[in-house]
């Protein structure tokens, strides 16, 4: 509403008008103060590129290590 000043979330305790219990009247009090959570802006998304190339290079050493065995095995290299 203009013209009126912004009220704080939180009432001060000694500007509460409190029932003979010591607690308030329904409505004597604002709902609790907002609550920021997660972040203030959107994270950007992490670029996939890297994980698939390294998928990539480690498939491109298990077949080029596999293929090192087997040709040890099948005598088409020989070592020493």
């Amino acid at each position: 509403m203009p013209g009126r000043p912004a009220q704080p979330p939180d009432p001060e305790p000694e500007k509460t008008r409190r029932e003979p219990g010591g607690g308030v009247s329904p409505g004597a009090t604002p709902p609790d103060s907002a609550q920021t959570s997660g972040l203030s802006h959107p994270q950007p998304m992490p670029s996939k590129a890297m994980p698939v190339a390294w998928l990539i290079l480690i498939g491109v050493l298990v077949v080029l290590a596999s293929g090192f065995v087997v040709a040890l095995a099948l005598g088409w290299l020989k070592l020493g």
